[in-house]
C-alpha cells in the first residue's frame, strides 16, 4: 500500500506539505505523511457524511464523548495504564492544549524547562505568551542524543520553574526517553512541585526493541502532576481533523479548567472525534504497515545519506535529524538542500538552541521517493565539493 504511491498524485495534493513545494521539488519538512487515509476512518466520515452532520450525540453530556472510552482502552491495553476518562479534556490540537495549560497554570514571566532542539511552535508560543525558557540542551554523546538530568535540576531550581514540557518521543531527535531518564524528571518534578506537560503525540510510532513510557505511569506522585497530551494526528496521518485530547492528572488543573467558560476555548469537531476513535479502535492493521515502512525507510536513511552528514537512528517517529555542520553549508543547511537538491526539509535553526547546521528530514514516504530524496541530496554535496 505504500511503496506504490503516485508521484504526481500527491503533488496535486491540497496540503501544505506538497502545496507549498516548488515545482519538481521533493518536500520532505512538515510532519504529515504520504500515506492514505486509513480505511476505518475513511468508511467512518463517508458514514457521517451520508447520514448525519448534525450535533452529536454527546453534546452537553460530560463525559460522554467517546474519545473518553476510546483514550482510556487504548491505553490500557498498549501500556497497561488505566487513566480516568472522566479526567479527559479534548481540543483542536497540542499547540492549543498547551497554551490553554500554560494560560491557567502559569503567569507572564515565568520559567518553564523543555529540552532543546524542540518543535517550532513550542518556542514560538513560550516567547509569544511571555514565558521564560530554560533550556534542557539534548547532547550528542557519540551513541545517541542524551540530558543532564543534573543540569536539569540545578536549572530548575535556580530559575524558579513552575513546568516542564516534555516531550517524549522526542521531536527532532527521535529520542524514545527510558525509564531512567524519565525517573530522573519526575523526581526533580516532585522536589520542586513541577507540573508536567507530557507530549505523547508519536508514542504509536516507537521503533524495536524501544518502547514508549507513558510519564504518568511512573506512580501516584507523576500521575498527579501531569497532564498527557496526545492525538491520532501523526501515526494514522490525520491533523487536518484537529482533534486530540488531554488527560489532566492534576487536580489543580482540573479546577482551573472548570473555572473557565465551558466554550472559552472551543471544541473539537464531531468528525475529528469519529476519525480518531476509528483509527484508536480499528486502525492496527494500518499502523503496522506504516510502522514497518518506517522501520525500512530508517534504515535507507542511515545507509544513503551524504557523506558528512551525521545521524543518529531515530528510535521513533519517522523523523530523522541530521547534523550536516561538517559539510560546511552554514547555519541552515536546508536552503542548500532546496536550492542545490530540490529536496524541502525542516530548517535547524528554527529548533532552537544548538540547532545550527542542523536539518530535519521527514522520512514517512514511499521508499522510492525517499531513495530518489537521498539520491538528490547526495549528487549536490558531491556537486558542491567537486566531486
Amino acid at each position: 500500500m505504500f511503496d506504490d504511491l503516485d508521484l504526481e498524485a500527491l503533488r496535486r495534493r491540497p496540503g501544505v506539505k506538497w502545496a507549498q513545494a516548488g515545482p519538481g521539488v521533493l518536500p520532505a519538512w512538515i510532519a504529515d505523511m504520504d500515506f492514505p487515509v486509513p480505511p476505518p476512518v475513511r468508511e467512518a466520515l463517508a458514514h457521517a457524511i451520508e447520514v448525519d452532520l448534525g450535533y452529536p450525540a454527546w453534546d452537553d453530556q460530560p463525559g460522554a464523548n467517546p474519545l473518553n472510552e476510546a483514550f482510556a482502552e487504548r491505553m490500557k491495553r498498549l501500556h497497561d495504564w488505566s487513566p480516568d476518562p472522566s479526567h479527559i479534556h479534548h481540543f483542536t490540537e497540542l499547540i492549543q492544549a498547551l497554551q490553554v495549560l500554560l494560560h491557567i497554570t502559569t503567569q507572564p514571566g515565568d520559567a518553564v524547562a523543555m529540552h532543546l532542539p524542540a518543535y517550532p511552535p513550542f518556542i514560538k508560543t513560550l516567547t509569544d505568551m511571555n514565558r521564560r525558557l530554560v533550556p534542557i540542551p539534548m547532547v550528542d554523546d557519540g551513541q545517541g542524543w542524551r540530558f543532564d538530568a543534573d543540569r536539569l535540576a540545578e536549572d530548575v531550581a535556580r530559575h524558579g520553574c513552575r513546568a516542564i514540557i516534555l516531550v517524549n518521543p522526542h521531536n527532532p531527535t527521535g529520542r524514545a526517553f527510558d525509564r531512567d531518564e524519565l525517573t530522573r524528571i519526575a523526581e526533580i518534578a516532585d522536589r520542586h512541585d513541577l507540573l508536567v506537560i507530557s507530549d505523547e503525540i508519536h508514542s504509536d510510532l516507537v521503533h524495536d526493541p524501544h518502547r514508549h513510557i507513558p510519564f504518568a505511569t511512573l506512580g501516584p506522585e507523576a500521575a498527579a502532576r501531569t497532564v498527557t497530551l496526545t492525538s491520532a494526528s501523526k501515526a494514522f496521518n490525520l491533523a487536518g481533523l484537529r482533534c486530540s485530547v488531554a488527560h489532566v492528572g492534576d487536580a489543580r488543573v482540573r479546577r482551573a479548567l472548570a473555572a473557565q467558560p465551558p466554550l472559552m476555548f472551543g471544541e473539537v469537531s464531531s468528525l475529528g472525534v469519529l476519525a480518531t476513535v476509528a483509527a484508536w479502535k480499528d486502525g492496527d492493521g494500518y499502523l503496522a504497515e506504516v510502522r514497518a515502512t518506517l522501520a525500512r525507510n530508517r534504515e535507507l536513511i542511515a545507509a544513503s545519506l551524504p557523506a558528512g552528514v551525521r545521524h543518529h537512528l531515530p528510535e521513533a517517529t519517522y523523523l530523522a535529524w541530521l547534523d550536516c555542520r561538517g559539510l560546511g553549508l552554514g547555519t541552515d543547511p536546508a536552503a542548500f538542500f532546496l536550492e542545490r537538491a530540490g529536496v524541502m526539509l525542516s530548517g535547524g535553526p528554527g529548533f532552537g538552541l544548538g540547532s545550527d547546521g542542523f536539518a530535519r528530514l521527514n522520512f514517512a514516504t514511499s521508499e522510492p521517493i525517499l531513495a530518489e530524496i537521498l539520491r538528490r541530496m547526495r549528487d549536490a554535496v558531491e556537486q558542491a565539493s567537486g566531486g
